[in-house]
């Protein structure tokens, strides 16, 4: 490379092995079928040293790895860029091509203009670059089964045969394709696979969830190696009705209650070595060949699915195969019902199975019959366990075989709450049913258990049946299924059989399109430790194509409340942008098809089950908090350009809604779930604060200054209303009046009785968070107030007999889902971290360790989900697997751990290093890491003997950090025995409250401090 060779020359240090990495396009390593005209590409570097940062780069793309030199590059050569952007930064060369895979690679060199390195070489693959459905599809056209009834039993599966090209080898072959539903594609007689740890998964339910009459995605794969291993290629699929049918639509704008057809759109696009192409297309010409007398008689997302193995048609997926009776396809008239409908290439990660997180059984308990109904507490007695065929130890049953018959049920305990499908193993003879029933929990013998004790427990699943039924054929060598057209979320697996079968194997195969872990926390305290595991998975059961709020009944909603809520914690645990950025342009989506007036944005989306109009403060808001969150985690602002007009046309419609007054829409929700009540309408207006000031800091970093005034004004004007109405303060007394106005009203399970309170826990943390409060002594008053009522102590309750709390322990939590988030970054910030520390490790109700201690391995959605005390919490709404609460990880990154963004500096290009200590004493060490856009970030802390606090941290290169670290003088944080102040490139910012605050130039910190 031209630029390399000579600025190498001039560096007077060796150029570092791999310095520059992670180059990645649309923020995805090597991606297939990017659909964007100017593509976002990104890079880290690295250094030994310390303060290195980039000061100039050089892009290169072109059509093949041997043209990247400065010289041959043909799509685009940058010239050297004075910069030191690494993130988001747009391609600029020639026009791009459908269909085409374009290499690029980046040279960097520091501010001193010494050469870092060059990235190695990394690739981009555009899709059809069209959004119309027509251009780039060849003639493809959406086809099903003719003759089909919509919703009548039976999978539509589908397939063609086509001949190759005999005189030339497959240079490379390309499969585009999306479906109305969901599909299993299969290339001559191989199932299509993507990428993934080094090998190949399969992908559940593509092309995913999305608002159908607006927006449908489609799929890349490279599918080269499946094709031209014979003469002819054959291209087939199975339909299901996912998302598209069913009652998970009911209220949508597309659903039909007779069903709609199952459709397939697809192109196969064949590249030969002599320069020809092939594509092989959906058409209703006869090429095409379907049936629905296969062995997939039922699919359900919420009640599961039901194969007959007898009706297995061994070979239908490759070339050969005799499909003379089955029936023609026909053209689905989608594009007609559905004129503004775009069909756009799929951004983010798939959802998918990920064998690294398989489970295996924990215990096999298998019952014949149940006792004791008469002398149990609910009736329902115990189920009878026959000793000899119940595996406890956990090694056996992972692989024990268990032998089951009629009137028999196993059940199997797979150690985790999980959501994916089961893979299961049998042998018996043919024509049995086996019979799979899912669910979280077992019964118990409380009043709520809905069967015997040890018994399955699936009241909370509601309507949902949850169910994998399996017809044997008979097979001696034993049959082995895996469920492809649904999900389930379960930790138990109950099974029935209608004859002897043996059970040879069981496997929960986990699906999320949560793949790539960036970040984690570890701790000594094995508590703290099993909520972050189950913080953890909690988000791989509920990012599946869209954000849900639980995976199990019959919902599985993306609630955007919940999404807004943890999105911090969702992109610390995840590279989740793109993901996240996808869910947001559906957002958009929802908001002209489901919103008020066309400009709400909604509770759930995509979907119209369970949308309600209006009053949807803090759901609603989903649609400016995570912009704001994307674009601070990630660095990269175009979410907030691509989202302004949706964000403006929000906010303006609350100002025509509630004008002058400044309150907000109002909230059917509320502080969701909160064992404290607080008025809706206070959490309406907090929220319309919020949304305002997070619109004025946007507007104002993107450049936008006239807009950023004006949402500053709005802010003002609902500050001073929101005091007018809800502050009262007379001498050294505040009160915030939270109890002006009902609780959610349609909240199920809560006490009718219960009344909203002044000087609630959320009303408290958000005036304090939005600084909704006239003077410092205001504040400090609120402080104490918050602290008074967690603290709970005795005399606090003698002084509010009325209150909720008194019913409550000491320092406990009272917020719901919009408090949650909230409560312990605000302790925290207003200087009172050790009440964060209690309430984290409080495992009391209402607590987050309440759910450890009660045996949970996923975030419950109440915190009385369960309790081995007083059993199940209101069955009407009562997931086991609800991430929401689950948002005090963002807390543990950013101040336990003190890896924190600032939000002046988004994606970290600056950020904050601010360990928090444990007054408690029951954490004394923590280690984390996060790789931000910048490369990875390390903070770990150790409390040693004698007052001493051993810190480790690593700042990447091209970032810096903003360090503050317990100490009693700045003189004691000590590198080695040196001052830390007196480090090259270091800055003492000052020592005040116990804490020293440095700036940090990139590299790696071994630090000490004397703490007392």
């Amino acid at each position: 490379m031209g630029g390399g060779t000579t600025a190498h020359a001039a560096s007077t240090r060796p150029v570092e092995d791999g310095a520059v990495y992670g180059l990645t396009a649309e923020h995805r390593t090597d991606p297939l079928g990017v659909d964007a005209a100017h593509p976002r590409l990104g890079w880290r570097m690295r250094s030994a040293g310390r303060g290195r940062s980039q000061g100039t780069y050089e892009i290169l793309v072109a059509g093949s790895p041997g043209r990247l030199t400065r010289a041959r590059a043909d799509m685009w050569c940058s010239g050297r860029v004075r910069s030191s952007e690494s993130v988001a930064v747009r391609y600029k060369g020639k026009p791009l091509k459908p269909s085409t895979r374009y290499y690029w690679t980046v040279t960097v060199w520091d501010t001193d203009d010494r050469l870092v390195g060059t990235g190695p070489v990394a690739s981009f693959e555009t899709g059809l670059m069209s959004t119309d459905g027509v251009t780039g599809w060849d003639g493809a056209q959406w086809i099903g089964m003719k003759g089909k009834a919509p919703g009548s039993p039976g999978a539509p599966m589908l397939r063609t045969q086509a001949p190759l090209n005999t005189r030339a080898r497959v240079r490379e072959a390309r499969l585009y394709v999306s479906a109305l539903g969901v599909y299993d594609a299969y290339v001559s007689g191989h199932h299509v696979t993507v990428p993934q740890d080094s090998d190949t998964t399969i992908e559940l339910l593509p092309p995913g969830w999305t608002n159908y009459d607006t927006r449908v995605n489609y799929l890349t794969y490279d599918v080269t190696d499946l094709v031209g291993r014979e003469k002819a290629v054959t291209l087939a699929a199975v339909l299901g009705n996912g998302w598209y049918n069913g009652r998970i639509s009911d209220g949508s704008t597309y659903y039909s209650r007779n069903g709609n057809p199952l459709a397939l759109k697809a192109r196969l696009l064949i590249r030969y070595t002599n320069g020809t192409t092939q594509s092989v297309v959906t058409r209703p010409d006869g090429s095409w060949k379907a049936t629905d007398v296969g062995p997939y008689l039922a699919d359900d997302i919420y009640d599961g699915q039901t194969y007959d193995a007898r009706r297995e048609l061994p070979g239908w997926t490759s070339a050969g195969f005799d499909d003379a009776d089955w029936s023609d396809t026909e053209r689905i008239p989608f594009e007609t019902e559905y004129p503004d409908a775009h069909l756009l290439a799929y951004p983010a990660e798939t959802a998918r199975l990920m064998s690294c997180w398989d489970r295996r059984p924990q215990s096999v308990t298998v019952a014949t019959g149940v006792t004791g109904q008469d002398g149990s507490p609910g009736g329902k007695g115990r189920i009878v366990v026959d000793p000899h065929r119940t595996v406890t130890d956990p090694h056996r049953a992972a692989s024990a075989p268990v032998t089951i018959g009629a009137g028999d049920t196993a059940v199997f305990d797979l150690g985790q709450n999980m959501v994916g499908v089961p893979r299961y193993s049998l042998r018996g003879p043919a024509d049995t049913q086996v019979t799979f029933q899912f669910g979280e929990m077992l019964n118990d013998s409380s009043a709520g258990a809905d069967g015997p004790e040890g018994s399955l427990y699936r009241a909370n699943l509601r309507s949902a049946k949850a169910t994998s039924t399996y017809i044997l054929k008979g097979d001696r060598n034993g049959e082995t299924h895996q469920d492809s057209l649904t999900f389930y979320g379960f930790r138990y697996a109950s099974v029935t059989t209608t004859d002897t079968v043996t059970i040879t194997g069981l496997t929960g195969k986990v699906a999320t399109s949560a793949i790539r872990e960036v970040g984690s926390v570890t701790t000594n305290d094995p508590d703290t430790n099993q909520l972050i595991s189950n913080i953890r998975w909690g988000q791989r059961g509920n990012y599946l194509w869209v954000p849900t709020d639980c995976p199990q009944r019959d919902e599985r909603l993306g609630w955007t409340g919940d999404t807004q809520v943890f999105a911090t914690t969702g992109l610390y645990n995840v590279d989740a942008g793109p993901f996240l950025n996808h869910f947001q342009d559906t957002v958009v989506d929802s908001q002209t098809i489901y919103g008020m007036d066309k400009d709400q944005f909604t509770g759930v989306a995509p979907g119209g089950r369970y949308n309600f109009p209006g009053g949807g403060s803090g759901w609603a808001d989903c649609g400016v908090i995570l912009p704001w969150t994307l674009w601070q985690m990630t660095g990269d602002p175009a979410v907030v350009e691509r989202n302004w007009p949706a964000m403006t046309r929000y906010l303006d419609w609350i100002r025509q809604q509630t004008g002058d007054t400044y309150a907000g829409q109002g909230s059917l929700t509320g502080d969701w779930l909160a064992p404290q009540k607080t008025s809706a309408q206070l959490m309406s207006d907090v929220y319309y604060g919020y949304s305002a000031q997070l619109m004025a800091r946007m507007a104002r970093a993107v450049g936008r200054r006239t807009e950023a005034v004006t949402y500053e004004r709005l802010l003002a004007g609902i500050k001073k209303a929101f005091v007018r109405k809800y502050l009262s303060a007379d001498g050294d007394t505040v009160t915030v009046k939270s109890s002006l106005g009902e609780a959610s009203p349609i909240e199920p399970g809560a006490d009718p009785n219960q009344k909203t309170e002044d000087n609630s826990q959320t009303a408290l943390l958000w005036v304090l968070k939005l600084r909704f409060y006239d003077t410092e002594a205001q504040r400090r008053t609120l402080v104490g107030l918050l602290a008074d009522n967690i603290g709970n102590d005795a005399a606090y309750k003698a002084a509010h007999p009325n209150s909720s709390r008194v019913k409550y322990a000491e320092n406990t939590l009272s917020v719901g889902f919009l408090g949650v988030n909230v409560l312990a970054p605000v302790l925290t910030d207003e200087g009172r971290a050790d009440v964060a520390y209690q309430l984290l490790h409080q495992d009391a109700l209402p607590s987050w360790l309440f759910s450890v201690k009660n045996g949970s391995t996923t975030v419950w959605e109440r915190w009385n989900s369960y309790s081995e005390n007083d059993g199940f919490g209101p069955v009407s709404m009562n997931s086991f697997n609800h991430y929401a609460y689950g948002a005090v990880m963002e807390w543990i990154y950013a101040y336990m751990a003190g890896i924190a963004r600032d939000p002046d500096s988004p994606g970290f290009k600056r950020f904050l290093l601010q360990p928090q200590i444990d007054s408690t004493g029951r954490i004394r060490h923590v280690s984390a890491t996060y790789a931000s856009p910048y490369g990875e970030i390390r903070s770990e802390w150790r409390i040693q003997g004698g007052g001493t606090l051993a810190y480790d941290a690593t700042v990447p290169a091209n970032s810096r950090a903003t360090l503050r670290l317990p100490a009693v003088s700045a003189d004691s944080v000590r590198e080695g025995r040196t001052p830390l102040a007196g480090a090259e490139g270091v800055r003492l910012l000052g020592h005040a409250d116990g804490t020293a605050s440095f700036q940090l130039p990139s590299g790696h910190y071994s630090l000490t401090s004397t703490v007392r």
